[in-house]
């Protein structure tokens, strides 16, 4: 029996740019690849929807320059630090990261990105049993 719900163990991503047609281009992206999205315009509501979404969410993919407290880089740091199990892509057009503002393992790519060199950096930097479908080789 066929469906159009995804199934229970469809992970999640999260992204947060506060730019709506980036970043619904980037949910259309990793839906593509098989993930449900959650979306957030701020480092601060992407704080709290992780605080509270944390056990599904398995890619934070995110903007530098956003407003509120938080930038793409502290909400990296902070996702790394605590909920580690969670992959992370922080994406920027202007600003190169710093020696200091990128947890271990996260990785960074230039905007404007595509479909493509998403894919590739999910398929890197994603454990098997965190891949979507569509990411698998």
């Amino acid at each position: 029996m066929m469906t159009d719900s995804p199934a229970p163990s469809t992970p999640y991503a999260l992204v947060v740019d506060d730019d709506g047609l980036i970043r619904m281009d980037a949910m259309d992206m990793l839906e593509d690849a098989g993930f449900r999205t959650f979306e957030a315009s701020d480092g601060d509501t992407a704080i709290a929807l992780l605080a509270q979404n944390h056990a599904l969410i398995v890619l934070l993919f995110t903007d530098v320059q956003m407003p509120g407290s938080r930038d793409g880089f502290a909400v990296a740091r902070e996702t790394a630090r605590q909920w580690p199990h969670i992959a992370i892509v922080v994406a920027s057009g202007q600003v190169q990261p710093g020696p200091d503002d990128m947890p271990d393992g996260a990785r960074f790519i230039g905007k404007p990105f595509t479909a493509d060199m998403v894919h590739d950096h999910l398929k890197e930097i994603l454990p098997d049993g965190q891949k979507p479908e569509p990411l698998r080789d």
